[in-house]
């Protein structure tokens, strides 16, 4: 009996524990944390990362991998951290509070609260801020220098420093020897002031000041730049731009004139960073911008004007030149430069860069613009879109893209040893990419001219194709009209290739004899998506890179990895020895270095694992040139979960990523060696422990035969708190194929369009995504036969509630559930957001957000119809929602928006006048100036709760809200939002 009692009593502690854990409400979306930027010191013994939230106040993480060190900073963001691995900085933003509170007082942008710094030495206690920063940059490599752009010098210079007795002594020690030799340092600063700038010594904290006023917008404020190592700090004052080259040896500061001082005009600066040495590169011009330094700091190029009056309507930009030594930068490139073409004009909005050795300055030039005339009158002038069949691009399409258009340019070049200058591009040549990061003789010209008009129902890249001759400016055609993708030039420069999506195979063409190659002819099987159901040529599963010195080329097939020779005469070799065939593996590198250009022989290189069946995923670390194998079995490095996101410690062999299960997404880190062991993976990050308090869901996947007779896969999920003795209400939300996501996590949040699982599931729903199979012309059919098929399957269960099933889907899920009401009465409710509900007005549509027509959708892309509308109206009609209207008897759901910039507004309000016609119940939410999907998370939160409130309605029979029930009257919006029930 007394072992009965126990036993009964731990049986309702466990059931007691069990019910301890609540349902999610939409209070926790805010609150729910996320993993943010995350990075590796070079050294690779620490480790930054991230912490944001929904709404409110993340932190950034910074962690020793022995464990022996962390600091957590509040709100600290775009964290970096210096190559010696001894500093990390990074930015802090105001509470959010604040900011909230700013902007209900409607505070100016200039008087909103501002982002603070954080200067912290790793492995130390001691941290360094200072308050009102714009930004700040510090080299990608070499001495640890930080550019600390500020608004206001003495808030910046004094800031809210903590550090530790002995560091406190040393800056006191200093502050003595500043006040013993002030004299020379009042002339020290009268000298350089005439120079714009301020040297200063490091000073101890002193007593805040009052803020001063905030200088105009337009004006410079002051750069502080400090060596973290040593604590010297140099100011310059009236600063708008500030560039490092990447080795850190060379800081190019832009001032601006100073407002109440003419004296003082916009001046360049060239900072010798191991001299300490500042000279003027420019005075006195209206505009620079483009800056270029070559990596070595040997070079300055940059675009400037500076003879015309600030608001002239047109402006000739030069290119400027500078070497150290010069008196002060040369025109490079200008009006009347030998071998300048007349009719281009320097584009200021292009990008100048040098390339990597130096030798060629890389620049933009325009055709003329076009100059308004100033004495036409604006009001008497008219005002039109002419759409003429001739054009190459569509009026909506030009519209979106004149101010790219305006600022286009043709790729040119300037020989740095002998100062000439050719334009490559033109109107037909006007893509160029270069090859070994500039250096390379030749280039691959990309042109769509003769076959833009075609784009609006192909949107294929067709192009004819070029090899261009650098030095001479010569072109030379290697490929006409080709279906073609993934353009590019081998690292070494002696291949130019490309994917023809027509011949389904990768082209290599030869530089050196003119010869083009099918690299990718003896792989025998596809190099293409064999599972792409488009009516249209299917895309390919991608490329690995290059070996070094272009000896071979690796292509991806399925599941594996092969090693071509790009002339095509040798037969292709499975560099993974056909591991991922034999266990159904997709193998894929994963590239760790952002600079790596080429493979090498010998190298280790990261692999990413993909179990087709399984759905799970991992890493294997293989040899270049050795036998590749996969573990199996207990050794298998494929485990219940997906990895993303992976930073590698620049010299180190440390990798950190993410892990994403079902029940969690966190950080790891792992050496190289011991990757492939998902077991040594340590734990970095913990995320969410409030998760444990919630019912949170389990997941599954499943395999079913369709109508068809086919079978098919989809994911069930499940509340974590499942009763196979109860009946649930189900909900089946789909859009294409996401069986692969098994293991991802999923983070309650206000939607932008979709349902959250994770509400769902908490809340006692089920919980089906099954894939959709594709035929061509039957898109709606296809979706009939894959989720009532699906449906049928999960109502033979006895904890289904068969009567209490619903759809939901948003843009092409949105279309398959509204065409599925038309075919069905089976599920009790339905949402469609954004569906297209009549194929024949929406064909000749256009997608302003792009633009572009959407003919292409219908025909080759995601509706998949395959033919034009005149050609074959009947699939048109017969895919069409609209048209079947009077068959719907499920009660429906649209979300609409009013700026919809895919799917046009008109497709919902053409379903929802038909059944408001018909007397259905239908209901439409369109959130004002809102896109295609929901973008502010004011109105997220709101249509979350409503797709709830509709749910929990007609699937547990709740009463109904006020906006179903009575709606909102315009009179009542903004007053009244009908959530009540």
């Amino acid at each position: 009996m007394r072992t009965a009692f126990f036993l009964f009593t731990g049986l309702l502690i466990g059931l007691s524990t069990h019910a301890q854990k609540k349902p999610l409400d939409h209070s926790v979306y805010d609150s729910w944390q996320s993993i943010g930027e995350r990075m590796v010191s070079a050294d690779g013994k620490y480790l930054a990362y991230g912490i944001n939230l929904q709404e409110g106040d993340g932190e950034l993480v910074i962690r020793a991998l022995d464990g022996g060190y962390e600091k957590r900073i509040p709100r600290a963001y775009q964290a970096s951290i210096s190559d010696d691995s001894r500093f990390l900085v990074a930015r802090i933003k105001p509470l959010f509070k604040d900011i909230r509170q700013a902007k209900i007082k409607k505070t100016a942008t200039a008087d909103m609260p501002k982002d603070s710094l954080v200067i912290i030495e790793l492995g130390e206690d001691s941290l360094q801020k200072i308050a009102g920063i714009k930004s700040y940059k510090m080299p990608g490599r070499g001495k640890s220098w930080l550019a600390i752009h500020v608004y206001n010098t003495p808030a910046a210079l004094q800031g809210n420093k903590t550090d530790s007795l002995g560091k406190i002594k040393r800056l006191e020690n200093i502050a003595d020897s500043l006040n013993r030799a002030a004299d020379s340092i009042r002339k020290k600063i009268a000298t350089a002031i005439a120079l714009g700038m301020q040297v200063l010594e490091p000073v101890p904290p002193q007593k805040k000041e009052a803020k001063a006023k905030e200088e105009p917008t337009e004006e410079g404020t002051t750069l502080l730049l400090r060596n973290l190592v040593s604590g010297t700090t140099t100011q310059y004052n009236l600063v708008s731009e500030y560039f490092f080259n990447k080795y850190g040896t060379v800081l190019v500061i832009e001032t601006t004139p100073q407002k109440s001082n003419e004296k003082i005009p916009a001046t360049v600066l060239w900072h010798d960073l191991n001299s300490q040495k500042s000279d003027t590169v420019m005075k006195r011009f209206q505009d620079a911008t483009g800056y270029a330094i070559t990596d070595n700091g040997g070079r300055l190029a940059f675009v400037a004007e500076r003879d015309s009056l600030p608001k002239a309507i047109r402006k000739f930009y030069k290119v400027w030149y500078y070497i150290p030594g010069m008196d002060s930068a040369i025109i490079l490139v200008g009006p009347g430069t030998a071998g300048k073409n007349d009719d281009g004009i320097i584009q200021p909005a292009f990008n100048i860069y040098f390339s990597k050795d130096g030798s060629k300055l890389f620049l933009g030039l325009s055709p003329q613009q076009l100059v308004k005339d100033t004495n036409l009158v604006d009001f008497e002038t008219a005002k039109l879109d002419l759409w003429n069949y001739k054009d190459d691009y569509l009026q909506p399409q030009q519209l979106v893209q004149v101010n790219t258009d305006l600022k286009k340019s043709w790729l040119s070049v300037v020989d740095m040893g002998t100062g000439k200058l050719l334009q490559l591009g033109n109107d037909s040549c006007e893509t160029l990419i270069t090859s070994q990061e500039g250096n390379g003789r030749f280039a691959l010209g990309i042109s769509t001219k003769n076959y833009r008009i075609q784009q609006q129902w192909t949107q294929h890249d067709i192009a004819d194709l070029y090899l261009v001759d650098i030095l001479s400016g010569q072109k030379k055609l290697i490929g006409r009209a080709v279906n073609a993708n993934a353009f590019n030039m081998s690292p070494s420069g002696g291949y130019a290739y490309w994917y023809d999506l027509t011949k389904k195979q990768w082209i290599s063409y030869e530089v050196g004899n003119g010869q083009t190659h099918q690299l990718s002819k003896s792989i025998p099987h596809p190099v293409f998506d064999e599972e792409d159901d488009h009516p249209d040529d299917p895309p390919a599963y991608g490329m690995m890179g290059w070996l070094e010195n272009d000896q071979r080329a690796y292509v991806y097939d399925r599941y594996d990895i092969w090693s071509c020779d790009p002339q095509g005469l040798q037969a292709a070799v499975v560099l993974t020895g056909a591991a991922g065939r034999k266990n159904h593996t997709r193998i894929r590198y994963e590239k760790t270095d952002p600079e790596e250009r080429y493979i090498t022989n010998g190298q280790e290189i990261l692999c990413k694992l993909f179990d087709e069946k399984g759905k799970g995923e991992g890493w294997l670390l293989h040899t270049m040139g050795k036998q590749f194998q996969i573990p199996v079995g207990e050794n298998s490095p494929i485990g219940a979960f997906r990895v993303d996101g992976t930073v590698k410690a620049r010299g180190a062999n440390v990798l950190l990523f993410r892990k994403q299960q079902p029940t969690a997404q966190n950080l790891y880190w792992s050496s190289f060696k011991e990757v492939a062991d998902p077991g040594k993976a340590k734990l970095v990050s913990h995320l969410n422990p409030q998760q444990s308090r919630y019912n949170w869901f389990s997941v599954e996947l499943r395999r079913w035969k369709m109508g068809d007779g086919k079978m098919s896969e989809g994911l069930l999920y499940k509340p974590e708190d499942f009763d196979s003795t109860r009946k649930y209400p189900v909900i089946f939300y789909f859009y294409e194929r996401y069986a692969d996501n098994l293991y991802n996590y999923i983070e309650p949040m206000p939607v932008r369009a979709s349902i959250n699982i994770a509400y769902y599931t908490s809340n006692g729903y089920l919980v089906f995504d099954p894939d959709i199979f594709y035929k061509t012309g039957q898109p709606g059919e296809d979706a009939y036969n894959s989720v009532v098929s699906a449906a049928k399957y999960l109502a033979g269960f006895k904890w289904v509630d068969k009567d209490h099933m619903g759809l939901q889907g948003h843009s092409w899920g949105g279309y398959q559930v509204a065409y599925l009401v038309t075919r069905t009465n089976m599920f009790a409710a339905a949402e469609a957001g954004a569906p297209v509900s009549n194929m024949t007005s929406a064909y000749g549509g256009i997608r302003w957000g792009t633009g572009i027509s959407r003919q292409f959708q219908y025909e080759k892309s995601q509706s998949r119809l395959g033919a034009t509308l005149w050609d074959k109206p009947e699939l048109y009609l017969k895919n069409s929602p609209l048209f079947r209207a009077d068959k719907i008897q499920t009660p429906l759901l649209l979300l609409h928006n009013d700026k919809d910039d895919a799917v046009p507004w008109y497709q919902g309000i053409e379903l929802f006048t038909a059944l408001r016609r018909l007397g259905k119940p239908v209901w439409m939410a369109s959130y004002n100036d809102e896109l295609h999907g929901i973008i502010e998370r004011r109105n997220r939160k709101d249509w979350t709760t409503r797709m709830v409130q509709f749910f929990d309605h007609y699937l547990k029979d709740k009463p109904a809200p006020k906006w179903m029930t009575v709606g909102i009257p315009a009179v009542k919006k903004g007053f009244d939002w009908g959530l009540d029930n």
